[in-house]
């Protein structure tokens, strides 16, 4: 049943500690349990073409009626010249913020009202590589990797990415100045963790010091590291806590795009949680930093209906949750994040209310985030169940552009249920004829 809104609560004041996105203060805050994020990806350079850090905090109740309770926020650091093409990537300082976002201050301001709103806040964190004009390059040359014929410092290999020089991990003096600046943000500034770009190209040894140290100095607060890789390694030696569910990805747009079958969204489900230590979690997305500077959702996966199917079968089939600021809105062009892309935030109210209360769902009922999954083999319609020991659900997706038809699991047939997302009831007959990319969250009434 959709969430309701809490009657008894009579007096203006107390109907504001019963609302569950209250505003507190930073010191009540306490980062949830990795497999509970609800992740929102902040590209600074969507929000402003300057002072962005502010025009972010600015719309922090925007975000927080969504339902996320995490917000990564991409490179703020000062970007390198030499050789550069104005990635956020490319960093010549890790200790400082780039006048084109804010400052430092900016940066804690926006902090604290995450943390006021109940949000954590990290940082994508850059460690496989230094801008051309970072101090190091010429204080530290034996901390980056070197050619063998020429001795001289090379760009990341097999990677195009010239304006970036390598960094060297056998180097421990460049181990160390890396740990301390990540340390840096956690006790100066007060970040919840990091996410880690081209994870797989740092060594795992690397992350497994430095995250233990991270996670000692944060104490009592937790952090939550996302690693951008797939090495298990990644898990069960460095200790980070997510990473991407970029194979899930792949296999979604083949379902979608290329007409291959649902059921093989099951088996990369399958396939990348085989891998997985137990506790660990996969981020789910249609779409991010990366993907949206070739493709927005609502034109990868055909249309704006496409688009939330789509949503629907990566977020709920095992949790892991990410929006990519932009998507609520269904920003139809590409987004190169090397330069300000204005996004009109108020383009799309229905788009934004239908991902907000599939989060809210998500955030309601532990079953569809986390609980155990059913599923039953299919062409066009991705049939699947979510359980736990209090609740059950029925996922169904139409994964086509055209009509379907899905059968309904024998489980289910003769149950009478509600549609979550339209509080329509209905009782179940051994089929359920779908309009193209129609999903349905089905719950059993009481």
């Amino acid at each position: 049943m959709k969430k309701l809104l809490l009657t008894l609560c009579a007096a203006a004041i107390v109907l504001t500690a019963c609302d569950p996105k209250q505003q507190t203060t930073a010191t009540d805050f306490q980062l949830p349990a990795v497999d509970d994020i609800a992740m929102y990806q902040v590209n600074p350079r969507v929000f402003a073409p300057q002072n962005s850090l502010r025009a972010v905090a600015d719309r922090i109740d925007s975000i927080r009626e969504l339902g996320v309770n995490v917000v990564w926020v991409m490179p703020i650091y000062p970007i390198g010249i030499e050789k550069g093409k104005n990635s956020p990537y490319c960093i010549s300082d890790y200790t400082a913020v780039a006048p084109e976002f804010g400052t430092i201050d900016d940066f804690k301001h926006l902090a604290q009202v995450c943390h006021e709103h109940q949000m954590g806040i990290i940082l994508d964190w850059v460690a496989n590589h230094t801008a051309w004009d970072h101090p190091w390059v010429t204080e530290h040359p034996d901390w980056y990797t070197h050619d063998a014929e020429t001795d001289t410092i090379i760009h990341p290999r097999p990677w195009d990415w010239l304006d970036v020089a390598d960094l060297n991990y056998d180097n421990r003096e460049m181990r160390r100045a890396m740990t301390d600046a990540m340390l840096f943000w956690v006790k100066e500034v007060g970040v919840d963790g990091f996410r880690c770009d081209v994870a797989d190209g740092v060594p795992a040894d690397f992350w497994r010091d430095a995250i233990q140290e991270l996670r000692q100095a944060a104490q009592p607060r937790r952090i939550v590291m996302l690693a951008e890789g797939k090495n298990v390694d990644n898990f069960t030696v460095g200790g980070f806590d997510m990473n991407y569910g970029w194979d899930f990805k792949d296999t979604l747009v083949h379902v979608f795009r290329d007409g291959r079958p649902a059921s093989d969204l099951i088996k990369a489900d399958s396939a990348e949680y085989a891998q997985l230590p137990a506790g660990k979690v996969k981020l789910r997305f249609t779409t991010n930093h990366d993907h949206s500077t070739e493709v927005t959702p609502v034109k990868e996966f055909t249309n704006e209906r496409g688009s939330m199917a789509a949503y629907v079968a990566s977020v709920f089939i095992h949790g892991g949750a990410l929006i990519y600021g932009s998507q609520e809105v269904g920003y139809p062009d590409p987004i190169n994040f090397f330069h300000y892309v204005p996004v009109d935030w108020t383009a799309n109210a229905p788009l934004y209310e239908e991902y907000e209360e599939l989060i809210d769902l998500y955030n309601d009922h532990p079953a569809l985030r986390k609980g155990q999954l059913t599923a039953w083999p299919a062409q066009d319609v991705l049939v699947f169940e979510k359980s736990d020991a209090k609740e059950r659900f029925l996922v169904v997706v139409n994964v086509r552009n055209a009509d379907a038809v899905a059968d309904v699991p024998a489980s289910w047939q003769g149950l009478k249920v509600e549609d979550e997302m339209t509080d329509r009831h209905l009782t179940l007959g051994p089929t359920l004829e779908l309009k193209p990319y129609e999903y349905l969250i089905l719950s059993i009434e009481d």
